[in-house]
């Protein structure tokens, strides 16, 4: 089977085409510009009222769903799941990472959009492609105004990824 279709066993919760940890202002500012690009974002932070106030108010009227909790979100998400996290560098990605792995099958994808070191990347790529899932680097850049309307990307990782 393709990486590109959908697997025969799709939870019925499944909407979302892919999954934003991390409502800083520049979180939310990609969330609503893929969204605008048609995609059906899930959007999750560890402080739930950020998510029900994101939902509430810049999200309002779009397709962006919510998810109170790591199970939850990856639940909403189709197969292969896409998980982008905007979380500060570091430990902080590690440890969400950690957290993620359980929940996650072959195939899925984790991409980290935050200053991480590339060595850090390297590691992480090499660590999740033996566990069967892949990581790519995605350095976003150009601020607030740029998420929104035309981020510079630099994305590295796992070829298969793509």
């Amino acid at each position: 089977m393709s990486r590109y279709s959908q697997p025969e066993q799709q939870s019925t919760h499944a909407r979302a085409d892919i999954a934003l940890v991390g409502l800083s202002v520049m979180g939310q500012n990609l969330i609503l510009n893929m969204n605008d690009h048609g995609f059906v974002v899930c959007a999750y932070n560890r402080t739930v009222e950020k998510v029900e106030k994101f939902l509430t108010n810049e999200a309002k009227g779009t397709k962006v769903i919510g998810a109170r909790s790591i199970e939850e979100m990856v639940v909403k998400l189709k197969k292969p799941r896409r998980i982008i996290l905007l979380i500060k560098a570091g430990e902080a990605v590690d440890a969400f990472i950690k957290l993620l792995v359980p929940l996650l099958e072959p195939g899925d994808i984790i991409i980290d959009g935050g200053n991480s070191e590339y060595t850090d990347s390297t590691h992480r790529c090499k660590t999740l492609k033996e566990k069967g899932l892949f990581f790519v680097g995605f350095g976003v850049s150009g601020g607030d105004a740029s998420a929104r309307y035309g981020p510079s990307l630099m994305p590295g990782g796992a070829v298969e990824a793509w």
